[in-house]
């Protein structure tokens, strides 16, 4: 998230990256929902506040994004003009599924989904279906032969700084396109 909140800082994008309590205290297991919500809340409210004149988009990678998902579900969440999710961890690696995304219907704003294309948390084939159902407010851009971290192989051709690099151009032009729509 170092290096993508530095290329983001190049292409004149501000962010704010923050770190649920559980990441804090360096153990893996997850906070409950309900303090990742919170921790999501707490750290848009520090945006606005840090820089009241820019349109906010709020996401994440991963877990982050989902919780940021969620807490848009349950409550809007002030002032936030779209969501951003790099690798929306659909379901476990091996046990696909799109339970994890069922909240995503009550999502009123713009989302872009950032998603490798061999990422095992994120089968295709279920995925496209929900961005079809999910109409015109959801955006899919598959990163071809990245997985989950944006990893792509040797044999690719491909390097990850180059995958990144053109995740960051299209989440930049969604940004703009979310922030001030035709």
């Amino acid at each position: 998230m170092v290096a993508v909140a530095t290329e983001l800082a190049a292409r004149s994008i501000a962010t704010l990256r923050f770190q649920f309590p559980y990441m804090e205290r360096r153990t893996r297991r997850p906070d409950p929902p309900p303090v990742c919500h919170a921790t999501v809340r707490a750290a848009v409210a520090e945006a606005a506040r840090l820089a009241p004149r820019l349109a906010l988009i709020a996401g994440g990678r991963s877990f982050g994004g989902r919780m940021t998902s969620q807490a848009q579900a349950i409550e809007p969440l002030a002032g936030v003009k779209g969501l951003a999710f790099l690798g929306f961890p659909l379901h476990p690696a091996g046990k696909p599924s799109a339970e994890r995304a069922e909240h995503l219907r009550e999502v009123k704003i713009p989302m872009l989904f950032l998603q490798g294309t061999r990422d095992e948390l994120a089968k295709l084939e279920l995925l496209q279906p929900l961005i079809d159902q999910l109409g015109a407010r959801a955006t899919l851009k598959l990163l071809e032969d990245a997985d989950h971290s944006f990893h792509v192989p040797a044999r690719s051709g491909r390097r990850d700084a180059d995958v990144r690099a053109e995740m960051l151009d299209v989440l930049a032009t969604w940004i703009e396109q979310a922030i001030h729509p035709s």
